[in-house]
């Protein structure tokens, strides 16, 4: 309860900072308008049918960029991560690939796959993936040297030490890859729909940005906020689902 009441103040300060600076210095609604402007303008926005439409548009090539990230960036990252020889032949693409700059690729995704929604979810999978990719192959090298002596002199079958081994100790790094894809996703769905969108929430903010509604614009910002915070939050609780005997669900429950 202390906590809660802690985090209430705390956006309650916010926002009086927030309304103080624009009345006292007179600022303009069409660079910052005032904090109830903004409410005002989400609860007029929530009752459009067409926000309902851009959300799951976001929310599609979002979450289908993050399925095809975890999937490809979890495999790879074990195959890499305990097949030396494909390691040195692929982790110089990967790398490379890692260090370009996503959004640079976005104009040749579009070219490639179209302005439909095809190419939102490629991009939102390929911002996604690198995390996933890296954690996963981190947790398939920390696999715990001495229990896998245990099972090597234990003669255990490949799919069983995979089952019992490999996968408990790589699982909470994938997760933390998860967590840091989701918010990646997000990103890569929006920017695609501010390059070339006809849909979705960041074609959405674009055209409030091109009709100076700054009010509504701060409203589909704050929406985007709150679906990226309900997403984080919920692939950060499989950590309690999947690996409750981990010292990180434990820190993530107390807190």
């Amino acid at each position: 309860m202390k906590k809660t009441l802690i985090q209430v103040a705390s956006i309650v300060v916010f926002l009086a900072i927030w309304k103080s600076y624009v009345v006292l210095f007179e600022v303009s609604p069409l660079v910052l308008p005032p904090p109830e402007a903004v409410l005002t303008a989400l609860i007029v926005l929530l009752q459009q049918p067409d926000t309902y439409m851009h959300m799951r548009t976001t929310l599609f090539e979002c979450l289908g960029g993050f399925c095809i990230a975890v999937v490809l960036g979890s495999v790879l990252g074990q195959v890499l991560g305990r097949v030396a020889i494909l390691d040195t032949i692929f982790k110089p693409f990967i790398v490379g690939l890692q260090l370009t700059p996503k959004v640079a690729l976005i104009p040749l995704f579009i070219l490639w796959f179209g302005f439909g929604i095809e190419s939102k979810i490629v991009i939102s999978a390929v911002m996604g993936f690198f995390p996933v990719f890296s954690n996963s192959y981190l947790g398939a090298k920390s696999v715990d040297s001495g229990l896998s002596e245990v099972f090597t002199v234990g003669k255990a079958l490949v799919r069983k030490r995979f089952r019992l081994l490999v996968i408990p100790s790589s699982l909470p790094f994938i997760l933390t890859g998860m967590e840091m894809a989701i918010v990646l996703s997000i990103i890569g769905a929006v920017v695609s729909e501010f390059v070339a969108g006809s849909r979705g929430l960041g074609y959405l903010a674009t055209v409030k940005l091109q009709e100076m509604q700054v009010d509504t614009l701060f409203a589909v910002v704050l929406l985007l906020a709150t679906i990226g915070f309900l997403l984080y939050f919920s692939v950060g609780s499989l950590r309690k689902i999947l690996v409750p005997w981990h010292e990180s669900a434990k820190q993530r429950t107390s807190l």
